[in-house]
Protein backbone atom coordinates (compact mmCIF):
# COMPACT_ATOMS: atom_id res chain seq x y z
CA UNK A 1 0.00 0.00 0.00
CA UNK A 2 2.31 2.63 1.08
CA UNK A 3 4.52 1.41 -1.79
CA UNK A 4 1.90 2.22 -4.15
CA UNK A 5 1.77 5.97 -2.77
CA UNK A 6 5.46 6.57 -3.27
CA UNK A 7 5.05 5.66 -6.42
CA UNK A 8 1.98 7.70 -7.35
CA UNK A 9 3.33 10.69 -6.03
CA UNK A 10 7.00 10.22 -7.84
CA UNK A 11 4.44 9.76 -10.96
CA UNK A 12 2.69 12.92 -10.16
CA UNK A 13 5.77 15.41 -9.38
CA UNK A 14 6.67 14.53 -13.06
CA UNK A 15 3.51 15.44 -14.30
CA UNK A 16 3.36 18.73 -12.60
CA UNK A 17 7.17 19.83 -14.01
CA UNK A 18 5.30 19.42 -17.18
CA UNK A 19 3.18 22.13 -17.12
CA UNK A 20 3.02 25.86 -18.90
CA UNK A 21 5.38 28.00 -17.47
CA UNK A 22 5.54 32.04 -17.67
CA UNK A 23 7.68 34.48 -15.81
CA UNK A 24 5.90 36.89 -13.91
CA UNK A 25 6.75 40.56 -14.26
CA UNK A 26 6.27 42.01 -10.31
CA UNK A 27 6.09 45.64 -10.07
CA UNK A 28 4.09 48.80 -9.61
CA UNK A 29 0.64 49.17 -11.12
CA UNK A 30 0.05 51.94 -13.45
CA UNK A 31 -3.38 51.01 -14.50
CA UNK A 32 -5.46 47.93 -12.72
CA UNK A 33 -7.89 47.53 -15.94
CA UNK A 34 -5.00 46.62 -18.00
CA UNK A 35 -2.47 45.57 -16.05
CA UNK A 36 -3.63 44.02 -12.43
CA UNK A 37 -1.68 42.18 -10.17
CA UNK A 38 -3.37 40.91 -6.92
CA UNK A 39 0.04 39.98 -5.30
CA UNK A 40 0.90 43.83 -5.36
CA UNK A 41 0.99 45.49 -2.22
CA UNK A 42 -1.58 48.04 -2.09
CA UNK A 43 -3.73 45.13 -3.33
CA UNK A 44 -3.36 43.13 -0.03
CA UNK A 45 -3.98 46.60 1.88
CA UNK A 46 -7.18 47.31 0.35
CA UNK A 47 -8.88 46.04 -2.47
CA UNK A 48 -11.91 47.02 -2.32
CA UNK A 49 -11.14 50.66 -4.17
CA UNK A 50 -9.41 48.99 -6.82
CA UNK A 51 -12.51 46.43 -7.28
CA UNK A 52 -15.48 49.47 -7.04
CA UNK A 53 -12.99 51.44 -9.65
CA UNK A 54 -12.84 48.79 -12.12
CA UNK A 55 -16.15 47.38 -11.77
CA UNK A 56 -17.55 51.21 -12.74
CA UNK A 57 -15.25 51.70 -15.97
CA UNK A 58 -13.51 48.08 -16.74
CA UNK A 59 -15.48 45.43 -15.19
CA UNK A 60 -13.30 42.64 -16.94
CA UNK A 61 -9.81 43.46 -16.13
CA UNK A 62 -6.95 42.38 -18.12
CA UNK A 63 -2.73 41.39 -17.13
CA UNK A 64 0.02 40.16 -19.37
CA UNK A 65 1.42 39.06 -16.23
CA UNK A 66 1.46 34.98 -15.08
CA UNK A 67 1.08 34.55 -18.29
CA UNK A 68 -2.16 36.77 -19.50
CA UNK A 69 -5.39 36.20 -16.85
CA UNK A 70 -8.81 38.31 -16.75
CA UNK A 71 -10.45 39.56 -13.47
CA UNK A 72 -14.21 40.10 -13.36
CA UNK A 73 -15.71 42.24 -11.03
CA UNK A 74 -19.14 41.78 -11.28
CA UNK A 75 -21.48 39.51 -9.25
CA UNK A 76 -23.12 38.66 -12.22
CA UNK A 77 -20.17 37.93 -14.49
CA UNK A 78 -18.16 36.26 -11.29
CA UNK A 79 -21.46 33.59 -10.82
CA UNK A 80 -21.77 33.18 -14.66
CA UNK A 81 -17.72 31.96 -14.94
CA UNK A 82 -18.24 29.96 -11.75
CA UNK A 83 -21.80 28.19 -12.95
CA UNK A 84 -20.21 27.31 -16.38
CA UNK A 85 -17.75 24.34 -16.35
CA UNK A 86 -17.95 24.38 -20.27
CA UNK A 87 -15.90 26.50 -21.14
CA UNK A 88 -13.77 26.85 -17.91
CA UNK A 89 -11.64 24.44 -16.09
CA UNK A 90 -10.59 23.88 -12.20
CA UNK A 91 -7.98 22.07 -12.86
CA UNK A 92 -6.05 24.91 -11.18
CA UNK A 93 -7.41 27.34 -9.00
CA UNK A 94 -3.93 29.13 -7.88
CA UNK A 95 -3.28 31.44 -10.32
CA UNK A 96 0.69 31.73 -10.95
CA UNK A 97 3.29 31.63 -13.16
CA UNK A 98 2.99 27.93 -13.77
CA UNK A 99 -0.07 26.02 -15.43
CA UNK A 100 -0.61 22.17 -14.43
CA UNK A 101 -0.76 20.24 -17.73
CA UNK A 102 -4.42 19.86 -18.86
CA UNK A 103 -3.76 16.10 -18.74
CA UNK A 104 -4.41 16.33 -14.94
CA UNK A 105 -8.13 17.70 -15.55
CA UNK A 106 -10.88 16.36 -14.94
CA UNK A 107 -9.21 14.65 -11.45
CA UNK A 108 -6.87 17.93 -10.88
CA UNK A 109 -4.10 18.13 -8.11
CA UNK A 110 -6.59 18.64 -5.49
CA UNK A 111 -9.89 17.10 -5.57
CA UNK A 112 -12.78 18.16 -6.04
CA UNK A 113 -11.80 21.60 -6.02
CA UNK A 114 -9.95 21.26 -9.04
CA UNK A 115 -11.90 18.66 -10.20
CA UNK A 116 -13.83 19.16 -13.43
CA UNK A 117 -17.60 17.50 -14.20
CA UNK A 118 -18.08 14.72 -14.50
CA UNK A 119 -15.46 13.23 -11.75
CA UNK A 120 -16.22 16.55 -9.84
CA UNK A 121 -19.26 15.33 -8.19
CA UNK A 122 -17.77 12.41 -7.28
CA UNK A 123 -15.36 13.27 -5.50
CA UNK A 124 -17.26 15.88 -3.89
CA UNK A 125 -19.50 13.06 -2.84
CA UNK A 126 -16.58 11.05 -0.76
CA UNK A 127 -16.35 14.12 1.93
CA UNK A 128 -20.03 15.24 2.60
CA UNK A 129 -20.42 13.01 5.40
CA UNK A 130 -17.64 14.39 7.52
CA UNK A 131 -18.62 17.83 6.91
CA UNK A 132 -22.94 17.76 7.79
CA UNK A 133 -23.74 20.37 10.41
CA UNK A 134 -24.54 17.16 12.75
CA UNK A 135 -20.93 16.11 12.04
CA UNK A 136 -19.20 19.76 12.56
CA UNK A 137 -21.24 19.74 15.87
CA UNK A 138 -19.68 16.69 17.23
CA UNK A 139 -17.11 19.08 17.03
CA UNK A 140 -17.74 22.25 18.64
CA UNK A 141 -16.80 21.75 22.50
CA UNK A 142 -13.25 20.71 22.11
CA UNK A 143 -13.17 23.96 19.07
CA UNK A 144 -14.67 25.62 22.34
CA UNK A 145 -12.29 24.50 24.92
CA UNK A 146 -9.30 25.25 22.55
CA UNK A 147 -10.27 28.42 22.05
CA UNK A 148 -10.50 28.99 26.07
CA UNK A 149 -6.87 27.27 25.99
CA UNK A 150 -5.78 30.06 23.56
CA UNK A 151 -7.30 33.45 25.94
CA UNK A 152 -5.51 31.26 28.68
CA UNK A 153 -2.42 31.40 27.77
CA UNK A 154 -2.14 34.76 26.96
CA UNK A 155 -4.56 36.37 30.07
CA UNK A 156 -2.53 39.47 30.99
CA UNK A 157 -0.79 40.65 27.96
CA UNK A 158 -1.99 44.35 27.28
CA UNK A 159 -1.60 43.92 23.69
CA UNK A 160 -2.30 40.58 22.14
CA UNK A 161 -1.45 39.38 17.98
CA UNK A 162 -4.87 38.08 17.39
CA UNK A 163 -3.87 36.97 14.07
CA UNK A 164 -0.89 34.96 14.98
CA UNK A 165 -1.92 34.23 18.53
CA UNK A 166 -5.23 33.09 18.25
CA UNK A 167 -7.08 33.13 15.19
CA UNK A 168 -4.59 31.09 13.24
CA UNK A 169 -4.47 27.96 15.72
CA UNK A 170 -8.21 27.43 15.62
CA UNK A 171 -8.47 25.74 11.90
CA UNK A 172 -5.05 24.59 12.63
CA UNK A 173 -6.15 22.43 15.38
CA UNK A 174 -9.66 21.50 13.69
CA UNK A 175 -8.34 20.64 10.40
CA UNK A 176 -5.32 18.59 12.12
CA UNK A 177 -7.59 16.84 14.36
CA UNK A 178 -9.68 15.70 11.60
CA UNK A 179 -7.04 14.17 9.75
CA UNK A 180 -5.42 12.86 12.51
CA UNK A 181 -2.62 15.07 12.69
CA UNK A 182 0.02 15.73 15.58
CA UNK A 183 -1.12 18.83 17.05
CA UNK A 184 2.53 20.18 17.36
CA UNK A 185 2.92 19.96 13.83
CA UNK A 186 0.51 22.79 13.58
CA UNK A 187 3.70 25.10 12.91
CA UNK A 188 4.67 23.15 10.06
CA UNK A 189 0.94 23.52 8.56
CA UNK A 190 1.30 27.22 8.34
CA UNK A 191 4.63 27.38 6.34
CA UNK A 192 2.58 24.71 4.45
CA UNK A 193 -0.12 27.37 3.44
CA UNK A 194 2.37 30.48 3.21
CA UNK A 195 4.35 28.06 0.46
CA UNK A 196 1.10 27.44 -1.11
CA UNK A 197 -1.08 30.30 -1.29
CA UNK A 198 1.70 33.17 -0.67
CA UNK A 199 4.38 31.85 -2.74
CA UNK A 200 3.31 32.30 -6.04
CA UNK A 201 5.42 34.65 -7.22
CA UNK A 202 8.45 32.17 -6.81
CA UNK A 203 10.13 30.39 -9.81
CA UNK A 204 8.21 27.26 -10.89
CA UNK A 205 10.95 24.66 -9.81
CA UNK A 206 11.30 26.95 -6.47
CA UNK A 207 7.58 26.53 -5.92
CA UNK A 208 7.41 22.67 -7.29
CA UNK A 209 10.11 22.17 -4.13
CA UNK A 210 7.91 23.90 -2.19
CA UNK A 211 5.15 21.72 -2.71
CA UNK A 212 6.86 18.67 -2.49
CA UNK A 213 7.42 19.70 0.92
CA UNK A 214 3.95 19.21 1.84
CA UNK A 215 3.31 15.91 0.30
CA UNK A 216 6.33 14.27 1.67
CA UNK A 217 4.68 15.36 5.17
CA UNK A 218 1.43 13.77 3.56
CA UNK A 219 2.81 10.71 2.53
CA UNK A 220 4.12 10.22 5.80
CA UNK A 221 1.14 10.87 7.32
CA UNK A 222 -0.42 8.03 5.10
CA UNK A 223 2.30 5.89 5.98
CA UNK A 224 1.29 5.86 9.52
CA UNK A 225 -2.42 5.82 9.15
CA UNK A 226 -2.17 2.74 6.77
CA UNK A 227 0.09 0.97 9.64
CA UNK A 228 -1.59 2.25 12.31
CA UNK A 229 -5.66 2.76 11.05
CA UNK A 230 -7.99 5.19 13.52
CA UNK A 231 -11.32 6.94 13.25
CA UNK A 232 -10.12 10.35 11.26
CA UNK A 233 -10.44 11.89 8.14
CA UNK A 234 -7.59 10.20 6.63
CA UNK A 235 -7.90 6.89 7.38
CA UNK A 236 -11.68 7.54 5.62
CA UNK A 237 -9.59 8.53 2.55
CA UNK A 238 -7.27 5.95 2.62
CA UNK A 239 -10.48 2.96 2.83
CA UNK A 240 -12.40 4.73 0.48
CA UNK A 241 -13.60 3.44 -2.77
CA UNK A 242 -14.77 4.82 -6.18
CA UNK A 243 -16.38 2.87 -8.80
CA UNK A 244 -15.48 -0.25 -6.73
CA UNK A 245 -11.43 0.51 -6.27
CA UNK A 246 -9.79 2.27 -3.96
CA UNK A 247 -9.00 6.45 -4.52
CA UNK A 248 -5.45 7.02 -6.32
CA UNK A 249 -3.07 8.13 -4.26
CA UNK A 250 -2.90 11.03 -5.84
CA UNK A 251 -6.53 11.30 -5.31
CA UNK A 252 -6.07 10.94 -1.25
CA UNK A 253 -3.04 13.08 -1.12
CA UNK A 254 -4.33 16.00 -2.95
CA UNK A 255 -7.76 16.25 -1.04
CA UNK A 256 -5.65 16.26 1.93
CA UNK A 257 -3.73 18.62 1.21
CA UNK A 258 -7.07 20.79 0.24
CA UNK A 259 -8.34 20.43 3.53
CA UNK A 260 -5.02 20.91 5.15
CA UNK A 261 -4.46 24.44 2.86
CA UNK A 262 -7.96 25.82 2.15
CA UNK A 263 -9.48 24.72 5.65
CA UNK A 264 -6.94 26.30 7.52
CA UNK A 265 -5.85 30.18 5.75
CA UNK A 266 -9.67 30.48 4.60
CA UNK A 267 -11.36 30.26 8.33
CA UNK A 268 -7.91 31.52 9.91
CA UNK A 269 -8.32 34.70 7.41
CA UNK A 270 -12.30 35.22 8.57
CA UNK A 271 -11.60 35.14 12.31
CA UNK A 272 -9.26 37.53 12.13
CA UNK A 273 -10.70 40.10 9.72
CA UNK A 274 -14.12 39.55 11.76
CA UNK A 275 -11.71 40.88 15.19
CA UNK A 276 -10.09 43.64 13.09
CA UNK A 277 -13.84 45.19 12.08
CA UNK A 278 -14.78 44.85 15.73
CA UNK A 279 -11.57 46.28 16.70
CA UNK A 280 -11.58 49.38 14.79
CA UNK A 281 -15.71 49.80 14.93
CA UNK A 282 -16.74 50.40 18.80
CA UNK A 283 -20.29 50.72 17.81
CA UNK A 284 -20.63 47.29 16.78
CA UNK A 285 -18.49 45.66 19.23
CA UNK A 286 -20.41 47.07 21.78
CA UNK A 287 -23.70 45.48 20.26
CA UNK A 288 -22.50 42.23 19.58
CA UNK A 289 -21.17 42.07 23.07
CA UNK A 290 -24.45 43.54 24.67
CA UNK A 291 -26.93 41.18 22.17
CA UNK A 292 -24.81 37.85 21.52
CA UNK A 293 -27.52 36.68 20.13
CA UNK A 294 -26.94 38.84 16.90
CA UNK A 295 -23.51 37.59 16.11
CA UNK A 296 -24.91 34.83 13.79
CA UNK A 297 -26.19 37.57 11.64
CA UNK A 298 -23.19 39.94 12.18
CA UNK A 299 -21.36 37.12 11.05
CA UNK A 300 -22.44 36.68 7.74
CA UNK A 301 -22.05 39.95 7.04
CA UNK A 302 -18.44 39.88 8.07
CA UNK A 303 -17.79 37.13 5.69
CA UNK A 304 -19.75 38.87 3.03
CA UNK A 305 -17.80 42.11 3.37
CA UNK A 306 -14.42 40.45 4.05
CA UNK A 307 -14.78 36.96 2.09
CA UNK A 308 -11.14 36.03 2.35
CA UNK A 309 -11.04 33.90 -0.92
CA UNK A 310 -10.58 34.22 -4.61
CA UNK A 311 -10.44 31.25 -6.75
CA UNK A 312 -8.81 30.70 -10.32
CA UNK A 313 -10.32 29.10 -13.67
CA UNK A 314 -8.21 28.65 -16.72
CA UNK A 315 -9.96 29.49 -19.97
CA UNK A 316 -10.64 26.06 -22.20
CA UNK A 317 -10.88 27.68 -25.37
CA UNK A 318 -10.24 30.74 -27.51
CA UNK A 319 -13.25 32.64 -27.61
CA UNK A 320 -15.40 36.02 -27.09
CA UNK A 321 -16.75 36.13 -23.47
CA UNK A 322 -18.90 39.16 -22.33
CA UNK A 323 -17.01 41.78 -24.21
CA UNK A 324 -13.69 40.36 -24.37
CA UNK A 325 -11.37 37.54 -25.89
CA UNK A 326 -10.14 35.04 -23.81
CA UNK A 327 -7.66 32.90 -24.84
CA UNK A 328 -7.05 29.39 -24.40
CA UNK A 329 -5.36 28.80 -21.17
CA UNK A 330 -5.62 32.51 -19.91
CA UNK A 331 -6.48 32.69 -16.14
CA UNK A 332 -9.76 33.96 -14.84
CA UNK A 333 -10.02 35.53 -10.76
CA UNK A 334 -13.07 34.90 -9.66
CA UNK A 335 -13.20 37.06 -6.87
CA UNK A 336 -15.58 36.44 -4.36
CA UNK A 337 -14.75 39.64 -2.35
CA UNK A 338 -15.86 41.69 -5.47
CA UNK A 339 -18.98 40.05 -6.22
CA UNK A 340 -19.86 40.59 -2.27
CA UNK A 341 -19.55 43.97 -2.36
CA UNK A 342 -21.29 44.71 -6.04
CA UNK A 343 -24.45 47.73 -5.58
CA UNK A 344 -25.87 45.97 -8.40
CA UNK A 345 -26.46 43.07 -5.63
CA UNK A 346 -26.31 44.44 -2.46
CA UNK A 347 -28.01 47.17 -0.98
CA UNK A 348 -25.22 49.45 0.93
CA UNK A 349 -22.46 47.35 -0.33
CA UNK A 350 -19.46 48.94 0.72
CA UNK A 351 -21.01 49.41 4.02
CA UNK A 352 -20.70 46.95 6.68
CA UNK A 353 -24.31 46.58 7.98
CA UNK A 354 -24.26 43.72 10.84
CA UNK A 355 -27.90 43.25 11.21
CA UNK A 356 -28.48 43.18 7.33
CA UNK A 357 -31.11 40.47 7.18
CA UNK A 358 -30.90 39.60 3.57
CA UNK A 359 -27.00 38.24 2.39
CA UNK A 360 -26.85 36.27 -0.02
CA UNK A 361 -22.98 36.57 0.02
CA UNK A 362 -20.51 34.76 -2.02
CA UNK A 363 -17.75 34.42 0.68
CA UNK A 364 -18.18 30.28 0.37
CA UNK A 365 -17.94 30.77 -3.70
CA UNK A 366 -20.80 29.57 -6.25
CA UNK A 367 -21.59 26.63 -8.60
CA UNK A 368 -20.54 23.50 -7.84
CA UNK A 369 -17.33 24.01 -6.27
CA UNK A 370 -19.24 25.65 -3.33
CA UNK A 371 -17.02 25.16 -0.12
CA UNK A 372 -17.83 22.04 1.17
CA UNK A 373 -16.66 22.79 4.74
CA UNK A 374 -19.18 26.18 5.03
CA UNK A 375 -20.73 24.50 8.20
CA UNK A 376 -17.44 23.85 9.67
CA UNK A 377 -15.98 27.35 8.94
CA UNK A 378 -19.41 29.02 10.29
CA UNK A 379 -18.87 26.96 13.71
CA UNK A 380 -14.90 27.83 14.00
CA UNK A 381 -15.83 31.33 12.85
CA UNK A 382 -18.80 31.92 15.55
CA UNK A 383 -17.20 29.78 18.13
CA UNK A 384 -14.40 31.99 17.98
CA UNK A 385 -15.86 35.19 18.24
CA UNK A 386 -18.43 33.70 21.01
CA UNK A 387 -15.80 32.84 22.77
CA UNK A 388 -13.05 36.25 22.05
CA UNK A 389 -16.14 38.60 23.24
CA UNK A 390 -16.89 36.65 26.14
CA UNK A 391 -13.73 36.94 27.53
CA UNK A 392 -12.39 39.95 25.94
CA UNK A 393 -15.20 42.06 25.54
CA UNK A 394 -13.07 45.78 25.11
CA UNK A 395 -10.27 45.55 22.71
CA UNK A 396 -9.66 48.06 19.84
CA UNK A 397 -6.14 48.49 17.39
CA UNK A 398 -3.43 48.86 19.22
CA UNK A 399 -1.85 50.41 16.05
CA UNK A 400 -3.58 50.24 12.97
CA UNK A 401 -1.02 50.56 10.73
CA UNK A 402 1.18 48.06 12.05
CA UNK A 403 -1.71 45.16 10.73
CA UNK A 404 -0.89 43.18 7.64
CA UNK A 405 -2.71 41.20 4.98
CA UNK A 406 -1.83 38.30 3.45
CA UNK A 407 -1.34 38.73 -0.61
CA UNK A 408 -2.82 36.12 -2.81
CA UNK A 409 -5.99 34.76 -3.63
CA UNK A 410 -6.79 34.12 0.31
CA UNK A 411 -7.07 37.49 2.13
CA UNK A 412 -6.92 38.28 5.95
CA UNK A 413 -4.80 39.80 8.81
CA UNK A 414 -1.29 38.19 9.04
CA UNK A 415 -0.48 40.73 12.05
CA UNK A 416 -3.50 41.96 14.20
CA UNK A 417 -1.85 44.17 17.35
CA UNK A 418 -5.00 44.58 19.56
CA UNK A 419 -5.17 46.35 22.46
CA UNK A 420 -7.20 44.27 25.24
CA UNK A 421 -8.79 45.07 28.45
Amino acid sequence: MTDRFAKNYAELRDDQALGTRNEIVTGPVEDWATDFSHLEPEWAADPYPIQDDLRQRCPIAHTDRFGGGWLPTRYEDVAAIAYDTERFSSRSIIMSNFRPPRELAPVGGTPPISSDPPFHQHARRLLLPAFTKTAVGRLEPATRAFCHSLIDGFAGQDVVDAARDYAQHIPMRVIGDMLGFPPEDGPRFREFVENTLEGVNLPPEERIARMEQLFDYLLEQIRDHVANPREDLTTYLVDAEFGGRKLEPSHVAGTMALLLIAGIDTTWSAIGASLWHLAKTPADRERLVADPGLLPTAMEEFLRAYAPVTMARLVKQDMHWAGVDMKAEDWVLLSFPAANRDPAQFDRADEVVIDRQVNRHAAFGLGIHRCVGSHLARMELRVALEVWLERIPAFSLDDPSAVTWAAGQVRGPRTLPLRVG
